[in-house]
């Protein structure tokens, strides 16, 4: 069983059928050339999977049959690993990714020039993509129809986790992948846990109201888990109490396990847009992609609080709220007229939730390239987005210190605050806290102008 983005021993098909036909291996491969991605080179993440790593290979050997470590190329690994254990069968999950599939199909190469079977299972989604084909048989493009189809999926019956028996294989340590604790308890007990303490505190119930309070955060902060397969949308669906009727909050959270399987859908029938704008109008457009701006941005030092909070959020905790996620996003792309891929790979190096999916597909729904029905001419307007978001200043205030004495009046717009105010504050202009760094209404209309030529230009208005 080699194990990858499915760290969970419940509700787990691949390992459950490797029981079922003897005994098993399990295996973890530590991949240099992973690592070396710029984008998987993410402190945060690598602490969160080696915790995660920990603790399912002491949930494995309660099980009976502990996690093997072992370090190289896939493709080499694999198939030594099999023929060291007298393995005629290797077990994973499906991979959605370019990468991921790029590396499966060579690791099912070499397990075939070795005489040894290659078996792929689902459990990451709720649906695969090959279960969803849309009435084009190409899948869905826009996620309303996505949803509809994707509602009607009978929730997985629970898969027990199974006892194991198997050689013991020499193993080695989890040192490349760093050192130090995670943010949040990592591992499949973790993940159940998070789920659990979402739902019984009434924070799920209440998901559809309070999602979007950045202070308040009613967020479920599940991403993480989700990410690495410590939990799966099966497992959360019985939870919140599916199939059955489950309250509004409920289902506007079930709604958002929705968008995760649209984009990974999408990112396997859609690989180039790992690299590129869906959209091949929009692959044209000229961006400025100043790098003072960018690390201006990046710092959170942009000069409207609600930016610089959510990225400041980003480089404390390695998460941020969603609804930050967008506006920082919008104002990346809308505002500094900076190609939308720097900042997924931002967010990919800082998240301990990054997905390469979600990211993605985040990324390009903020920029209007992607699979989203709205067009490119929806722009956040960051002043607005904070007032309704956090009208009382209490998430800026939180993440950008400098401004904690600003009137509430003036926390979100500190560029009006008069000289009197400035010094009431202890928060002088362009000294304590810079001045907004661009004018947002005219940005708002430089880069609709620039969508609309580049559009015009390839007959995609």
């Amino acid at each position: 069983m080699w194990f990858r983005r499915d760290l969970r021993v419940a509700d787990h098909p691949a390992l459950s059928a490797a029981a079922t036909r003897g005994e098993v291996v399990c295996l973890w491969v530590i991949d240099p050339q992973i690592l070396g991605r710029r984008h998987h080179q993410a402190p945060e993440r690598l602490r969160f999977l080696r915790a995660g790593l920990a603790a399912l290979d002491g949930e494995l050997r309660r099980l009976g049959a502990p996690l093997v470590i072992r370090t190289g190329r896939p493709e080499d690994v694999v198939p030594h690993v099999a023929v060291e254990a007298g393995a005629s069968r290797v077990h994973l999950t499906h991979e959605v990714s370019p990468l991921g599939l790029a590396r499966d199909a060579r690791v099912a190469g070499a397990l075939s020039a070795a005489g040894i079977t290659l078996e792929s299972f689902g459990g990451d989604l709720l649906a695969e993509p090959e279960d969803l084909a849309g009435s084009s048989g190409k899948g869905y493009l826009v996620f309303t129809p996505f949803s509809r189809a994707w509602g009607a999926i009978d929730i997985p019956r629970l898969i027990t986790a199974p006892a194991l028996t198997g050689p013991t294989l020499p193993s080695e340590s989890l040192d490349a992948l760093g050192s130090g604790e995670p943010r949040i308890p990592a591992g499949p007990a973790a993940a159940r846990a998070a789920v659990v303490a979402f739902i019984a505190s009434g924070r799920a119930d209440q998901y559809g109201d309070a999602r979007n309070a950045l202070a308040d955060d009613g967020t479920s902060r599940l991403s993480a888990y989700l990410r690495f397969g410590m939990t799966s949308p099966a497992q959360i669906g019985r939870a919140l109490g599916l199939p059955g009727e489950i309250s509004a909050g409920r289902y506007a959270f079930w709604r958002q396990i929705c968008w995760r399987d649209f984009y990974h859908h999408h990112l396997k029938r859609h690989p180039e847009v790992s690299r590129m704008a869906l959209r091949p109008a929009f692959r044209r457009i000229q961006w400025d992609n100043d790098l003072a701006d960018l690390g201006a941005w990046e710092r959170g030092e942009t000069g409207f609080p609600i930016v610089d909070a959510g990225m400041r959020q980003l480089a404390a905790e390695g998460w941020m709220h969603n609804r930050a996620r967008m506006i920082t996003a919008s104002f990346l792309v809308k505002d500094l007229l900076i190609d939308w891929r720097r900042g997924e790979s931002v967010f990919m190096r800082k998240l301990l939730d990054g997905d390469p999916a979600n990211n993605n597909g985040g990324w390009q729904w903020t920029a209007g390239t992607g699979t989203d029905a709205a067009p490119y001419f929806r722009v956040f307007n960051p002043t607005l987005q904070a007032q309704k978001f956090d009208a009382a200043g209490e998430y800026v205030r939180r993440w950008v210190p400098e401004l904690r004495d600003v009137p509430g009046n003036r926390i979100h717009e500190p560029w009006r605050l008069t000289t009197e105010e400035q010094r009431a504050a202890a928060c002088r202009l362009d000294v304590d806290y810079p001045l907004p760094r661009v004018d947002h209404a005219r940005r708002r209309r430089e880069v609709l102008e620039r969508y609309r030529a580049t559009g015009a230009a390839a007959g995609d208005p």
